[in-house]
């Protein structure tokens, strides 16, 4: 005679809320936390009080997916909240101090960034060639495809970024 498995179900409701738990740690996003929340209230929870299996598995999924889409989306925004908008990649470049490696002829040239990269460079609308020369700060301004828009250090960025927006 084969032994009732489903005594031993609660076994598997902790193991199953363990592995969420351990997955969540891996992804930090809140999906499997309420997954494991769910299986805990209704699985185990379920289990305990003496329902059937059945029973276990639909309330388990019914807490997960209340759990996901009324707690998650607060969690998510509670804490996305408190974090400073962090400017990276080409973001990062505007308002960037730069100084002028070649020479700029017809408003093209080439700068090197104080973040250290090199990049092509044109000059902004209105700045003649002689306003940057080899080894004058500049500012970037704009992000314009492969090369960045400069001004010569002196002139505020605020009014050239104004113009062009």
């Amino acid at each position: 005679m084969l032994p009732d498995l489903t005594q031993y179900l609660w076994i598997l409701w902790l193991a199953l809320a363990v592995l969420f738990v351990i997955i969540e740690l891996l992804t930090l996003e809140f999906t499997f936390l309420m997954l494991a929340a769910g299986t805990l209230l209704g699985g185990l929870g379920t289990n305990l009080l003496g329902g059937p299996w059945w029973l276990q598995i639909g309330l388990a999924a019914i807490a997960s997916a209340l759990l996901l889409f009324t707690i998650r989306p607060l969690l998510l925004r509670a804490l996305h909240r408190s974090s400073p908008v962090v400017l990276t990649n080409v973001d990062a470049l505007v308002g960037m101090p730069a100084r002028v490696t070649r020479a700029f002829v017809q408003g093209a040239g080439e700068v090197k960034l104080d973040n250290g990269e090199t990049w092509t460079a044109r000059l902004s609308p209105g700045t003649a060639d002689d306003e940057a020369t080899v080894g004058q700060p500049v500012s970037v301004v704009a992000v314009r495809g492969a090369a960045v828009e400069v001004t010569p250090a002196s002139v505020p960025t605020t009014e050239r970024t104004a113009e062009h927006d």
